[in-house]
């Protein structure tokens, strides 16, 4: 785990998660039904789940379409899941302003070119540890884990426990 020393962690109320290479790792099994099944980590939905019960904000925001992904989302109590978004940003801008939030209060972590522009704006910019180049170099965040083996997890934990609400 490494982060910037200015990473001012105090003032998250938000985390926004991209899914693929995030919450997964990326890899898709490709069944004949056509479904792409993803595999979630079980520690990274019990960082998910506590975050909300500890009252703060969780987003998806993800450039695919799958249902299996928002059923799995649902069931960690996520409500704001937005599936089959080319351009983050806007999605973004939106979800700012349906909470009052500034980018600041937003702790984002993507893996790859599409979560670059968003990544930009927020407070902290987080990333797995196995993040595409462009991203780990934007990144003030990378965590010590790959996407989908609990990057997610060590993130949240990270705010929670300097916020003393873990």
């Amino acid at each position: 785990m490494h982060h910037h020393p200015s990473l001012d962690l105090s003032q998250i109320k938000a985390f926004i998660f991209d899914v693929d290479g995030v919450l997964t790792d990326g890899s898709l099994l490709a069944l004949e039904s056509g479904e792409q099944v993803r595999s979630f980590n079980i520690k990274d939905g019990f960082a998910i789940r506590h975050a909300i019960n500890k009252g703060y904000k969780v987003a998806i925001i993800s450039g695919r379409q799958e249902e299996g992904v928002r059923k799995r989302l649902l069931s960690l109590d996520v409500t704001d899941i937005f599936l089959g978004i080319p351009d983050k940003k806007v999605v973004f801008a939106d979800y700012l302003q349906k909470y009052g939030l500034t980018a600041e209060q937003i702790a984002y972590m993507g893996d790859d070119v599409p979560d670059l522009e968003v990544m930009l704006q927020c407070g902290v910019a987080a990333c797995p540890e196995d993040a595409v180049s462009d991203v780990v170099s934007v990144a003030n965040y990378i965590a010590a884990k790959p996407g989908g083996k609990g990057a997610a997890r060590e993130l949240i934990e990270l705010v929670m426990k300097t916020q003393s609400r873990w």
